[in-house]
């Protein structure tokens, strides 16, 4: 699928709808899906809160479920009434970069924050320069954020925080156009002291003044973190906020409690709508619900 130069990145479903979100202020959630019950509840969430939605998948989809269930998730998206974009999150390994590009993404996260930095660059930038031609949009991760998610491996090579006078560069050679940044947030569960502690919003609002204004920033490393703390990110520039327990806990209790005595159709149905509740909840709080 090729697309109009002249349109691009403006022609891509996760631009339009983080540019709007960054024009109005507001952050949309990246729900992380494992599952037709996660796509279901994003969708119904989103449409009922007249919400844009990203529906986040992990390279684990395309191993464990493969290209068609990832063509049924981007059908459904895009029928959706309001913007609801399907992102593939950490995209790690050089094959699974290559597959993904085979695949109608609407964006997808280049993740190199292992190597070097000139080595981070000079892979991103390569893929930039591909996905162009398919109306793909990129993210990036400048830094390395430590810990791991369902389906990725853990990062214990130490944390490198996002330099904020070196973000402008990262962006400009690499042609990226979302940044997550290292700014002491952890994949999976944080110590002591939780999100408040660790986490530099200083050095977060100095990466935002540098490159928010054009460059809209994705967090990672949001479990568990306060309503108030993610509103704080926003108002420094954070528009893309991935999602992961914080909306599926509630969900997976309640289908562990009752597996056995529901029958399936009861236990989807009921399952579904208690995580429809848990996303409406998250857009009201990052102040994406009434934008559509």
């Amino acid at each position: 699928m090729s697309c109009d130069q002249r349109a691009y990145p403006a022609s891509n479903q996760t631009w339009r709808i983080l540019a709007h979100a960054n024009e109005h202020n507001y952050a949309v959630g990246a729900y992380n899906c494992y599952n037709d019950d996660g796509v279901m509840a994003v969708i119904r969430a989103a449409e009922r809160k007249r919400s844009a939605a990203i529906i986040q998948l992990f390279p684990w989809t395309m191993h464990f479920q493969g290209t068609q269930f990832i063509h049924y998730v981007i059908n459904a998206a895009h029928s959706a009434s309001v913007p609801i974009a399907v992102h593939l999150d950490h995209c790690i390994k050089p094959e699974d970069v290559e597959q993904a590009l085979t695949i109608p993404f609407d964006s997808i996260m280049v993740d190199a924050s292992t190597l070097d930095e000139e080595e981070n660059i000079r892979q991103c930038k390569a893929v930039v320069d591909r996905a162009r031609e398919l109306n793909m949009t990129i993210e990036a991760e400048m830094g390395r954020i430590e810990g791991g998610e369902d389906g990725l491996p853990s990062v214990d090579s130490g944390t490198v925080l996002t330099r904020p006078d070196e973000a402008e560069a990262f962006v400009r050679r690499t042609g990226v156009h979302f940044l997550a940044p290292s700014f002491g947030n952890i994949h999976g569960g944080y110590p002591p002291g939780g999100a408040d502690k660790c986490w530099d919003l200083p050095r977060l609002a100095a990466i935002g003044e540098l490159v928010a204004g054009s460059t809209p920033l994705a967090l990672h490393g949001t479990h568990p973190v306060s309503d108030a703390l993610f509103q704080k990110t926003i108002s420094l520039g954070v528009r893309k906020i991935n999602l992961n327990r914080t909306v599926r806990d509630e969900y997976t209790e309640f289908v562990t409690k009752n597996s056995g005595n529901l029958e399936l159709t009861v236990l989807k149905m009921q399952a579904v709508e208690i995580y429809v509740r848990s996303v409406e909840r998250m857009m009201d709080v990052l102040g994406s619900a009434e934008r559509y």
